[in-house]
């Protein structure tokens, strides 16, 4: 057997050898998260966070998370202008943008500016292009004889649909004509019990017939499902086609008949919502058919639509992907006019025909950190399309930091910023005992006081200081700037509950007005005035808590601990949390709104009562009631801008700023963030659609991925050296363990020479 001092010099250079290689793999390895060669494709790689869109229904998609694929795969019948501001309604798939024809009572036509008391019905009258075809889809497939072959004239049966779990596993796809019938189809779904309408108690209001329609269905839905249990997935087919609604029809294949009960004003913003997607009788009844629930496949999941990009795959909290429709219509052309401040570059596509990118691809992050990350390396595109304050972000970054602004500068990333039709602000639960209505005149003014201490207390204008990322104007009122009847940034636009006039500017009223009124509201010091106990209220967040947003929740409990209160944080994730709003079991929560269109109408209605969320499933996420706003608001539905609806609108506002059912919080930029390879980026709230019009350049994405992320060599050069330095050392050792063998074996020989020679 060879010795130690032999077997280790071997051993230790096996050892190097496998570290400098280990090493080498590190230094020089690809870290891009894409699979091979996907770089180079027509692509548009973006993320999101947390989990996969809730609702990809339009008649239950009512969340912003759920805009990035329902608006790319579904067409309403208009959409907004891309570049013009203010944001402009243009036909999608209908022909033109039609006015209504108004009648009064009897039925006999009423000029174009008859007043809104006048007016009975609103008809609209809406042609539709030809040749609109849906993407394929197993729904529309045929065989030889016309019929359909996995539904109506051939029910699947379990064992038939096997372990398909995907439109896309059938070996038969087809597709058909978009028909006026469609969107007939598409209105009575928001009177079904088998789909979540949020906006049913509006449309309800307003198209003739539908909330009588709605009793209709429960009744005949009702016998459809007797004897199945209430958590049964496989339900029979309810066909709507079997009940004509009055309020929707189709003339003729290509023409659409809306009928409006009264003047609706806002209506043609309606129909540039997916609530207002066409849907295909088949989509419905093949979906319904036993065995799909269960196997992960209906509207929600597949949606079924004629825009530029159908869904090919959906892997639940990790990746979407779209891809570009081979139906869709050639007639949709990039703009060749846009707003007087839009750059050149952004009218070098005129003319072209839409959509560039062959495939979006959404893949799921759990925080914003490693978003951000991926964007900075050029791993992404396009951090989120459809949130609009990323680039609010990459700007407080660049402030922060002049080597990040250089870094931003040199890598050509652009944030493009306007201020936009949103907000975000803190609400309190009508519902709740403590921080609600209240049950008695007394307890109501108790409560609205301690909602207006808490108003004045929460510093709106220090957390735009303290978190730039956010990026806005505090907010004195529901109303963003850039739509009538806002006077957000004048001198009458400021809350005179929460701010003072000082010395011609406005200023947040001082805590002691704060806590005078949490005295009187029976809380002084934060503690109750009869019992002493410390007040505690619960505040309902929409995300998990990261360490990002910690700093945010921080922030809001030393606003309340103000006063003495305690507030207590109950973070979920988005789902839980819109559950928790629709059974009203909220308490004080953060909630924000994307204005539908941009009327202020569509922010006015956060706040009406017979829209609460909790028991109407509508958008008042505060079920704030006050029969004053109320009976102002259905007035001021019927108005056209002018004097008389600025009138209730500064009325209205009033009312909300005296009850404080919201701290009104601020009013957010918007700004995108965009790689140099995407072209024809444009931040607006608006349009949802975007996708259709981003063009990536797949060569220079390539060469800034390699040049932004080159591998890192010395490394290798700093372990080579370690490396020489322990082979010099182990030379020694090793050398050195020789010479004491040498003399060991020596001293061995000698002392066995003197033993034989005694």
């Amino acid at each position: 057997m060879s010795p130690p001092s032999s077997r280790f010099l071997p051993a230790l250079s096996r050892r190097l050898a496998l570290l400098l290689c280990g090493t080498a793999l590190v230094a020089g390895c690809n870290n891009s998260p894409l699979p091979a060669g996907e770089a180079a494709t027509n692509t548009l790689f973006t993320g999101f966070q947390e989990k996969s869109p809730r609702h990809l229904d339009p008649t239950a998609s009512y969340s912003n998370d759920e805009t990035k694929i329902t608006y790319q795969v579904y067409e309403p019948l208009y959409g907004y202008h891309y570049l013009k501001r203010p944001y402009q309604l243009v036909p999608k798939v209908a022909v033109a943008v039609v006015a209504p024809k108004y009648f009064d009572k009897a039925g006999q036509p009423l000029p174009d500016d008859a007043p809104g008391e006048q007016v009975a019905l609103s008809v609209y009258e809406v042609p539709l292009k030809h040749g609109v075809r849906y993407a394929p889809h197993p729904a529309f497939a045929k065989d030889g004889q016309g019929r359909y072959r996995y539904h109506t004239d051939h029910a699947l049966t379990r064992a038939e649909l096997g372990d398909r779990h995907s439109p896309l596993d059938f070996e038969h796809q087809g597709t058909r004509e978009l028909v006026a019938d469609d969107f007939v189809y598409a209105i009575k779904r928001h009177a079904s019990t088998r789909v979540q309408a949020p906006v049913f108690s509006v449309f309800s209001a307003y198209v003739l017939g539908l909330k009588d329609y709605g009793a209709l269905l429960h009744a005949e839905d009702s016998k459809l499902l007797a004897g199945l249990p209430a958590s049964a997935l496989d339900k029979p087919f309810l066909d709507l086609r079997r009940f004509p609604l009055a309020g929707a029809e189709a003339p003729d294949p290509h023409t659409l008949r809306i009928r409006i009960l009264g003047k609706y004003p806002q209506w043609p913003y309606w129909m540039a919502m997916t609530f207002l997607a066409p849907i295909p009788w088949e989509a419905d009844a093949f979906y319904a058919q036993p065995g799909m629930a269960g196997q992960g496949m209906s509207l929600e999941t597949w949606p079924v639509g004629t825009g530029p990009y159908m869904a090919t795959v959906y892997e639940q909290d990790r990746r979407h992907v779209l891809e570009r429709n081979p139906n869709y219509r050639q007639d949709d052309l990039y703009p060749c006019e846009g707003a007087p401040d839009d750059t050149p570059e952004l009218l070098a596509d005129c003319g072209q025909r839409m959509p560039f990118v062959d495939r979006l691809v959404f893949r799921a992050e759990k925080e914003k950190v490693p978003i951000k990350s991926k964007f900075i390396q050029g791993y992404s595109d396009v951090p989120e399309i459809e949130r609009p304050e990323w680039g609010i972000e990459f700007h407080a970054d660049a402030d922060d930091s002049e080597a990040t602004r250089r870094l931003f500068a040199e890598r050509g990333f652009r944030f493009p910023r306007a201020v936009d039709v949103s907000n975000w602000y803190v609400g309190f639960n009508w519902l709740d005992p403590v921080i609600g209505k209240g049950d008695t005149p007394e307890q109501q003014v108790k409560n609205r006081k301690l909602r207006q201490a808490l108003s004045i207390a929460i510093d709106w204008e220090e957390y735009v200081r303290v978190f730039p990322n956010k990026g806005g104007e505090p907010a004195h009122g529901p109303l963003p700037a850039g739509m009538f009847g806002s006077r957000h940034g004048t001198p009458a636009g400021f809350n005179p509950v929460t701010h003072v006039q000082v010395n011609g500017g406005i200023k947040r009223r001082p805590l002691a007005d704060a806590e005078r009124l949490i005295a009187e509201a029976g809380y002084p010091g934060g503690r109750d005035a009869t019992s002493g106990r410390p007040l505690v209220l619960n505040y309902d967040y929409q995300r998990i808590p990261t360490p990002e947003l910690k700093a945010e929740m921080d922030w809001m409990v030393k606003q309340f601990a103000k006063l003495g209160v305690t507030l207590e944080i109950r973070a979920t994730d988005y789902n839980q949390f819109q559950d928790k709003m629709r059974k009203g079991r909220q308490q004080v929560f953060w909630w924000g709104w994307l204005a539908d269109y941009p009327d202020a109408e569509n922010f006015l209605f956060l706040l009406y009562g017979p829209n609460a969320k909790a028991g109407n499933d509508g958008e008042n996420a505060a079920n704030y009631a006050n029969a004053e706003y109320d009976r102002r608001y259905e007035r001021l539905r019927l108005l056209d801008d002018g004097p008389q609806k600025q009138q209730l609108i500064d009325e209205m506002v009033a009312l909300l700023r005296e009850d404080a059912p919201w701290t009104f919080g601020f009013f957010p930029y918007s700004a995108s963030a965009f790689q140099p390879w995407v072209h024809n980026g444009k931040p607006g709230v608006m349009v949802r659609d975007m996708a259709r019009y981003y063009r990536v350049d797949p060569a220079l994405r390539v060469a800034k991925q390699a040049e932004w992320n080159r591998p890192q060599w010395w490394p290798l050069g700093l372990m080579a050296l370690a490396a020489l330095a322990v082979a010099w050392l182990a030379r020694r050792v090793f050398m050195a363990r020789e010479r004491s063998t040498a003399r060991g074996r020596r001293a061995t020989g000698a002392r066995a020479g003197e033993g034989a020679g005694a």
